[in-house]
């Protein structure tokens, strides 16, 4: 039988030093090759449980979207980043997933006393904890994983109504046999990451819808 996680563990370290407004920091979408990278930044109360909750990749949608809609209701802040696939070729994707956690966290209407990273370290005046599969180590990183997850699919999917063909409600941007096969026939929308090769390689093509 495999060891239950304490996924409370970091948060509650920090309790015991008198730190109660932790805010838990993941993004999503550094693979895919069409939309924004996306960043959540969340405060949750002292003692915070919901059963299940982890790394939104290891959820089913049904399971984000209900979670999504507890942790909006019962948390104490949220703050949402979005850094445009025009800024990730710009400046590329590793740099704009910092952009993406740093807005995030200026987003917050509340300043937290300390934040809790998942494995990217940022360069902030607030104390920060960088914490490697912090998705599943720490709960308030775990529902930040689930803000930016929903948050972005909800925007593939206004994509995906305008561009069906590349079949974006499913592979969610990443680049499937079927979104390849797509950017092949029709090419690419002003959606795409042209930094990206699969991109840049049929950048001649635009789709406009």
């Amino acid at each position: 039988m495999k060891e239950k996680i304490n996924n409370y563990k970091y948060e509650s370290e920090l309790n015991k030093s008198g730190i109660t407004l932790i805010a838990g920091v993941d993004e999503v979408g550094r693979g895919p090759l069409i939309g924004p990278v996306v960043a959540a930044a969340v405060i949750l109360p002292k003692n915070f449980t919901l059963e299940g909750l982890t790394d939104s990749k290891k959820l089913s949608e049904k399971k984000r979207e209900k979670y999504y809609e507890i942790i909006k209701q019962e948390a104490i802040a949220i703050g949402v980043g979005i850094i445009s696939e025009k800024r990730i070729d710009e400046i590329n994707i590793y740099e704009a997933t910092k952009e993406a956690m740093i807005e995030a966290i200026n987003n917050l209407p509340i300043k937290p006393e300390h934040i809790l990273i998942d494995a990217m370290p940022l360069d902030l005046e607030i104390p920060t904890t960088s914490i490697i599969k912090g998705d599943l180590l720490s709960i308030s990183i775990s529902a930040a994983s689930v803000i930016a997850k929903v948050e972005r699919d909800h925007m593939l999917y206004d994509i995906d109504s305008e561009f069906p063909m590349y079949d974006l409600k499913n592979n969610k941007g990443y680049g499937t046999k079927k979104h390849l096969e797509a950017i092949k026939k029709y090419g690419i929308t002003k959606y795409h990451r042209l930094s990206y090769k699969p991109v840049f390689d049929n950048k001649e093509k635009v789709n406009e819808g």
